[in-house]
């Protein structure tokens, strides 16, 4: 039975972090979180991130209070965690993390402040190193597939390792059964590790080629070349086996040749502290903008281009390229997605989604880009590929020019919240393309006089004067009959029936004399909208089933006057829309009449500027008294 309690319970003399947080301090226990201990490992190699991770004079003696702090990265912003002391153990051991010294305790509690970001310890299973080392640093994540790898590979991790980034490693697993399988030479499949050094040793008359692993389980090693106990170490001297820190424990960490790495090994991730980490010695000042976002089921999950339906729909991010590389023809930019709290929302079933983006070259228009630019259209760069990791980042170089970013999920329909980096060597213009919220309503014509009206007007006279009577006005129960009787006449369109909601609604942006009435006059002028409108549904009923696409509704709107925002859009279609992402006639109408009375109400009280009104109590109530629900 796993119970939790005090430090002072566990051990009569506790530390928070004795001499040194360092890499042996890390001991893997029973929770599948090897990938978290293996960014621990990596991050007590760089000082001053670890200082900002793990604040300074934290510790067990005067003034302690029962509470320590952590901070960590999360979206662009820093957080600061605050959790108790007290820690799950069995029998006096810790259950989880732990130290190789029993009374040390910064790893453990470091542990469960990262478990606490995340909803829980159960949260912790399974992951990959680099999400950890970027939730540590706010860094860049980059991904080297090692059949991939550059020639200069090794100087790329040197580099790397010099400038304080953090690195980790990983070996591929053929299936589910092959997690953890040991291979010949001690390796461990489907595991993280991190990596803590590289350099070069003098073995007879050559030069070698070294790299420092380690296991965050704090045993099982690598038994190849070079391994602690290979015959190897016999020729090289003892003042270089002590620089390179060679020892013969079973502590996780052993020395390989580079060469057996790269044959061994099939996956490396950087997180580099900018993203200049690994270009040449001159260190840039590069340009960062976040864009944060949402992929909504209906409105702006569109999936990626494969599904040039929904596509289009998805947040388009404008970037303006205007300054060249120093000495350069074109400009260098690094981009960065990622997807938000999916570890904290796998309780509630949320799993990591595939996910990327793609860039287009776009004529200089400030507008949210139709289906029709994308179908004609080929992307001028992309992700290397859609993969379900919290983070898919890439470097770019493109010649000046206008461009714009699509980030989506493989998928479309799938819901998440995204963070969306974009580092530039030089200055770059950034916009969310959401779409700026534009009314453009042309004035409802004057109603024809009764000597020169239609027959279809003529028709509906008698049928007013039938339902209403002398007074020539119908109540929303009577304009329900009305309505429904004409339209189930015409045979292009499929509806069940207008509401009476509809309808109420109808009378309350077209009755001008307030009686709650509508006159033939009104019913006259709104008729002809009403046939605009049905024009504009069946242009977007497809397939004819007597319903359209919430995605199409952005398109919709703005050919009937209404340019909104994805914000609003996402609104509409919660309000609307049903399981199947569908609206039928009713709901379209509906939809359009309370746009038009709210955009009406919008202009009557704006006076001087036209984006904002003041309202005084009753003014504000006055839209939501005025609109049935």
């Amino acid at each position: 039975m796993v119970e939790k309690y005090m430090h002072f319970e566990i051990v009569k003399n506790p530390e928070f972090i004795l001499g040194g947080a360092t890499r042996t301090d890390i001991c893997q226990g029973e929770l599948g979180d090897c990938w978290l201990l293996a960014a621990i490992a990596s991050l007590t190699l760089n000082q001053k991130a670890l200082a900002r991770v793990i604040p300074q004079d934290q510790s067990f003696g005067p003034g302690y209070a029962g509470i320590f702090h952590f901070q960590f990265w999360q979206h662009s912003e820093w957080l600061d965690v605050v959790i108790d002391d007290r820690l799950p153990t069995f029998r006096d051991r810790l259950v989880f993390l732990h130290s190789a010294d029993h009374n040390e305790f910064w790893s453990a509690l470091l542990e469960k402040a990262y478990a606490k970001l995340n909803g829980s310890y159960e949260a912790l299973k399974g992951g990959s190193a680099i999400e950890a080392m970027e939730d540590f640093t706010g860094g860049v994540a980059e991904t080297f597939q090692m059949k991939e790898a550059p020639e200069n590979f090794y100087e790329i991790l040197e580099k790397a390792l010099k400038r304080g980034s953090l690195l980790g490693c990983f070996i591929d697993t053929g299936s589910a059964a092959e997690s953890e399988a040991r291979t010949p030479f001690g390796l461990i499949k489907g595991h993280a590790y991190s990596v803590t050094g590289i350099d070069q040793v003098n073995f007879r008359g050559q030069r070698i080629e070294l790299i420092r692993v380690r296991n965050p389980w704090g045993q099982v090693e690598w038994n190849g070349s070079w391994s602690d106990s290979s015959p190897e170490w016999r020729s090289v001297g003892p003042a270089e086996q002590k620089r390179l820190c060679h020892t013969a424990l079973d502590d996780g960490e052993f020395w390989m040749a580079f060469k057996d790495f790269k044959a061994h090994f099939d996956k490396v991730e950087i997180c580099n502290l900018t993203p200049d980490a690994l270009e040449e010695d001159a260190v840039h000042k590069w340009e960062v903008t976040v864009h944060q976002g949402s992929w909504v089921r209906g409105s702006t999950a569109g999936g990626c281009r494969n599904f040039l339906d929904t596509f289009w729909t998805n947040p388009q991010i404008k970037l303006s390229l205007t300054e060249t590389d120093e000495g350069q023809e074109e400009c260098s930019f690094l981009v960065a997605l990622m997807q938000k709290d999916r570890r904290k929302l796998k309780r509630f079933g949320a799993n990591v989604l595939t996910i990327g983006y793609a860039i287009y070259e776009c004529p200089d228009k400030d507008e949210h880009l139709n289906k029709d630019f994308f179908r004609y259209h080929a992307s001028r760069a992309r992700s290397k590929t859609f993969i379900n990791l919290r983070e898919v980042s890439d470097r770019f170089k493109l010649p000046p020019g206008e461009y714009i970013l699509i980030p989506s999920t493989f998928e479309p329909h799938q819901e998440a919240d995204f963070c969306l980096r974009i580092f530039s060597e030089k200055k770059a213009i950034t916009r969310d393309m959401d779409g700026n919220v534009d009314i453009d309503l042309p004035e409802p014509p004057k109603p024809t006089p009764p000597d020169q009206e239609t027959e279809e007007e003529l028709r509906f006279r008698a049928l007013f004067e039938q339902v209403a009577g002398e007074d020539m006005e119908v109540t929303a129960e009577e304009l329900e009959y009305v309505l429904n009787a004409v339209l189930r006449k015409k045979k292009d369109i499929k509806f069940k029936k207008l509401s009476l909601i509809s309808c109420k609604n109808i009378i309350s942006l077209m009755d001008t004399s307030g009686n709650g009435k509508l006159e033939f006059d009104e019913f006259k002028v709104f008729w002809d909208k009403l046939k605009q409108w049905i024009n504009l549904f069946l242009r977007f009923d497809a397939d004819k089933s007597g319903t359209m696409s919430t995605y199409e509704l952005r398109t919709a709107l703005k050919a009937a006057g209404f340019q909104l925002s994805s914000h609003l859009l996402q609104l509409i279609v919660l309000r609307y829309a049903d399981e199947e992402l569908q609206m039928d006639f009713d709901d379209f109408l509906n939809c359009l009449v309370r746009l038009e009375n709210a955009s009406r109400v919008f202009q009557a009280l704006s006076t001087k500027n036209k984006e904002f009104i003041h309202l005084a109590i009753n003014e504000s109530a006055l839209p939501h008294l005025t609109q049935p629900v």
